[in-house]
């Protein structure tokens, strides 16, 4: 049977993440509800990229349930910005993405090609071919550099530098703390377009070795335009974890991220304009066997294959 699900929201037409503490969410008919000392509120699951929950939060099977078959990620966040993401399936039915993310990974060359239209999407001019991949990392140390000290400029923020404790986290400065909640946002939202498009978080090829390094890819190309200026905006806030969140989703909005991310990846990976018409079609069927030179139906019975005589 074949269910189709062009029903559900598009990522790119989704809203970005919801924040939730001290709460508790339960499943509410094919969606779920958030209940609080504020009261009930009605969440679209379908609709939605993201569950952050914070400090005090609990959540029901049947919630998580609801929130996979939506293909909304859920991500426990915490002080620290220590994180424990719990996935649900993507949107995704289609394994061409994540082929095609492999093939890259593996070829040293394919790999290298990825890489650099990466750090090609953070520049505003074109990055020479002549360049080595050295002098581009310092290129990029220098952008970032310079997006600190613009936006501290700007917000009148003293600027010291990248350097915090996690086990402190109270002792860290408020531009600091704003940084890391602002990233941990970032990484729920790439990290939801990744599993929606079919491609894998631990494939990572600027980052390699960790479960997310493929969302640490994807969130460093958005960190100087959403995640830093929020912060910094942040700052001389009260509560700057709990501002540089709105801030963010803000700025989410404001560049389009929804829409950009996905067409990002399709670039990196040299996929546009290749379809797949099966991508938005639950196939429960076991899909093919590979067989050397050919792929062969699945779900049969293939004893009969065998040679009697062996």
């Amino acid at each position: 049977m074949k269910t189709n699900l062009r029903s559900l929201p598009k990522f790119r037409d989704g809203l970005s993440f919801l924040y939730v503490e001290h709460a508790v969410v339960e499943r509410e008919a094919q969606s779920v509800a958030v209940f609080s000392a504020a009261g009930r509120v009605s969440v679209p699951a379908a609709g939605l990229g993201t569950l952050l929950l914070g400090p005090g939060t609990r959540i029901t099977h049947a919630a998580m349930g609801a929130l996979a078959d939506c293909g909304c990620s859920v991500a426990w966040v915490g002080e620290g910005a220590m994180r424990c993401y719990a996935v649900g399936t993507g949107k995704s039915r289609s394994n061409r993405n994540l082929e095609a993310q492999a093939r890259a990974f593996a070829d040293a060359g394919l790999h290298l090609a990825v890489v650099r239209r990466m750090y090609q999407l953070r520049f505003s001019e074109v990055v020479s071919a002549s360049l080595t991949l050295q002098q581009i990392r310092g290129k990029e140390g220098v952008r970032v550099r310079e997006a600190y000290a613009a936006a501290a400029q700007e917000y009148g923020v003293a600027w010291t530098g990248r350097n915090y404790d996690p086990g402190s986290w109270s002792k860290a400065d408020p531009v600091n703390r704003a940084l890391s909640a602002g990233n941990a946002c970032l990484y729920g939202v790439c990290q939801a377009g990744i599993h929606s498009a079919g491609f894998s978080t631990g494939l990572g090829f600027i980052h390699v070795g960790k479960q997310l390094s493929f969302v640490y890819d994807v969130a460093d190309l958005y960190k100087t335009s959403v995640v830093i200026p929020a912060a910094f905006q942040a700052a001389g806030e009260p509560k700057p974890e709990t501002a540089v969140r709105r801030l963010v989703r803000d700025r989410i909005v404001h560049e389009n991220l929804l829409s950009r991310l996905l067409a990002d990846l399709e670039w990196i990976f040299d996929l546009r304009g290749a379809e797949d018409a099966d991508a938005d079609v639950v196939d429960n069927s076991p899909g093919e066997l590979w067989d050397v030179t050919r792929l062969i139906t699945g779900g049969q019975q293939h004893a009969g294959d065998a040679d009697d005589g062996a």
